[in-house]
């Protein structure tokens, strides 16, 4: 079990106290998307979510510095052409084909020597985990260019590009399960590390073969001026999810911005506090065919100090991981209100009542934008 990690060392938030309880997290933000429904990938998609992004400055928040938001972000296909050309530049590397190779970007300590136990630490476990190391890129930031405020620049993480091959064959969902251990493993152990001064530092954004994404404790006008990459006009994409965040009885961070793994939210999750206490009981009696006995390197599912966001994406990306669909999953845990609604058809109050049995439902006033790199949708 993974002990609960003190923030306050890294960003100065605080602990529990009085009124203040940080498992009370919630956000209350703008969300949107852009795509080509043809699956045509071009950079103009990314253009016109950043745009889309902007337009949504009222929904974010900020500090008493105008120029320190509480996040923003983007979610894109992963852009291949554009990786290949900066891992052939940076790095030497020529990447494997589409689909058999993952890229993310990992939040890391500024620390030096914390920095390379971190690296190492994910090197191993990638070995340990039948994959292979491609290579970390130093991922160009600008904070200067974006005029990043003092309170983000303090808490700011160095970023960097891990890119993982497989050295065993395995591609498509059984390569994003090997991924996915590899991510819970190594973040159980180094945010569990008491002598990681900065462990809370170390967060992977993303690592998978079919998405990738930027952001920060950024405002929604900084974060194409932050990451470089966005206004690459070889990067390109026929999806682009997009995030502005507005942190209600929260803090914000870098991890906390969104968009996360495979959603990006705008509201609150009142019944968060009972779906986390639901989601550790079943810890005790889940069973899964896809991991065996490798399914308690998994736990906890819902990892500390996660806001009611990061929460529901962590438990949406346990069911994907285990075989579920990601439209199934989405309505399981955001069901409609199926029972008295005498217009819906009989096989979807089947299913929403079937389902009831397997999962409570993450109620609270929230619209929720979901892809998987493949399918995108909104609830």
């Amino acid at each position: 079990m993974v002990k609960n990690v003190n923030l306050k060392k890294a960003f100065g938030l605080p602990q529990k106290q009085g009124l203040y309880d940080p498992l009370q997290e919630k956000d209350s933000c703008g969300v949107g998307f852009v795509a080509n429904i043809k699956g045509k990938s071009s950079h103009k998609i990314i253009r016109d979510a950043l745009h889309a992004l902007r337009q949504m400055e009222h929904r974010g928040g900020c500090g008493c510095e105008d120029n320190t938001g509480d996040g923003a972000g983007i979610l894109t296909t992963l852009p291949h052409e554009f990786l290949a050309k900066v891992t052939r530049r940076d790095l030497g590397v020529t990447l494997p084909e589409k689909g058999h190779y993952a890229a993310g970007n990992v939040f890391l300590p500024t620390d030096e020597a914390e920095r390379e136990l971190c690296k190492n630490t994910v090197n191993q476990v990638i070995s340990e985990t039948g994959l292979s190391l491609l290579g970390w890129r130093a991922l160009p930031v600008d904070p200067e260019g974006a005029n990043i405020g003092h309170t983000a620049e303090v808490s700011r993480p160095h970023i960097e590009q891990l890119f993982v091959g497989t050295s065993n064959g395995v591609s498509g969902d059984a390569l994003e399960r090997q991924l996915y251990l590899l991510r819970k493993k190594t973040t159980h152990q180094l945010r569990n590390m008491d002598m990681l001064r900065q462990r809370e530092m170390f967060y992977y954004c993303s690592l998978s073969t079919k998405v990738i994404i930027y952001k920060g404790m950024l405002t929604t006008g900084q974060l194409d001026k932050f990451f470089p990459d966005l206004v690459d006009p070889d990067y390109s994409s026929h999806l682009a999810m997009v995030h502005s965040r507005f942190s209600t009885n929260t803090f914000p961070s870098w991890d906390r911005a969104q968009p996360m793994r495979f959603m990006s939210h705008n509201g609150e999750i009142n019944t968060r506090q009972g779906n986390y206490n639901w989601m550790m009981t079943r810890q005790g009696v889940a069973q899964s065919k896809l991991f065996g006995d490798k399914l308690e390197e998994l736990y906890p599912v819902i990892e500390p100090d996660m806001s009611d966001s990061g929460s529901f994406d962590n438990v949406l990306e346990f069911m994907l991981m285990n075989g579920r669909s990601l439209q199934g999953a989405m309505m399981m845990m955001i069901p409609e209100a199926w029972q008295n609604d005498d217009e819906m058809e009989q096989y979807k109050k089947d299913f929403y009542q079937y389902n009831s049995a397997l999962m409570e439902p993450w109620d609270g006033p929230a619209s929720m934008v979901f892809t998987d790199g493949h399918y995108l949708g909104a609830v």
